[in-house]
């Protein structure tokens, strides 16, 4: 099983793929940002996001797709509009290569990543790097990415769990 996590935004979407390992272990497989210009219109990043997505699915095998859902309680609405067009992208790019979507709260990703659904940035890079044992800075890998691994780890935790009830 090979899941991937999105993080979305319009200037920088984070994408991290996970695949299921024997013994309840999990392997990062690919991780990085996509990014558009800002100079261009939003059509052209809409396009962007699309095309890269699609190379991004095209080039793994994966079983799932998931997503974290917009905060309804944005300090800047512009943000929260921009982001949303940027999650539409995501949706339809895993919906047009038939992958199941998975949408999960910032709220409950943080919560089963460190106990805590107020977790900060900080708390849950360090809680990904660790149970990914990945051994650098957290410095060294953008938030947008490590935010997408949480994602995809709790993506591979209700699918495993959701496999584990049907046995």
């Amino acid at each position: 099983m090979m899941v991937c996590g999105l993080d979305p935004g319009l200037q920088r979407t984070g994408y991290g793929i996970l695949e299921a390992l024997p013994h309840d272990r999990i392997r990062v497989v690919d991780a990085g940002l996509i990014r558009t210009d800002p100079d261009t219109s939003l059509q052209e990043r809409l396009g962007t996001l699309y095309d890269e997505l699609s190379r991004v699915f095209e080039e793994h095998k994966l079983s799932a797709v998931a997503v974290e859902e917009l905060y309804s309680h944005y300090a800047h609405p512009r943000t929260a509009i921009l982001m949303g067009h940027a999650r539409g992208v995501i949706l339809l790019a895993a919906r047009r290569k038939d992958l199941q979507i998975m949408n999960l709260s910032a709220t409950n990703i943080k919560k089963a990543l460190t106990g805590s659904g107020h977790a900060g940035k900080m708390q849950i890079q360090r809680a990904v790097l660790s149970r990914l044992e990945i051994h650098t800075n957290t410095d060294k890998i953008p938030a947008d990415v490590t935010d997408a691994l949480a994602i995809a780890m709790c993506c591979h935790e209700h699918m495993r769990s959701a496999l584990t009830t049907l046995e």
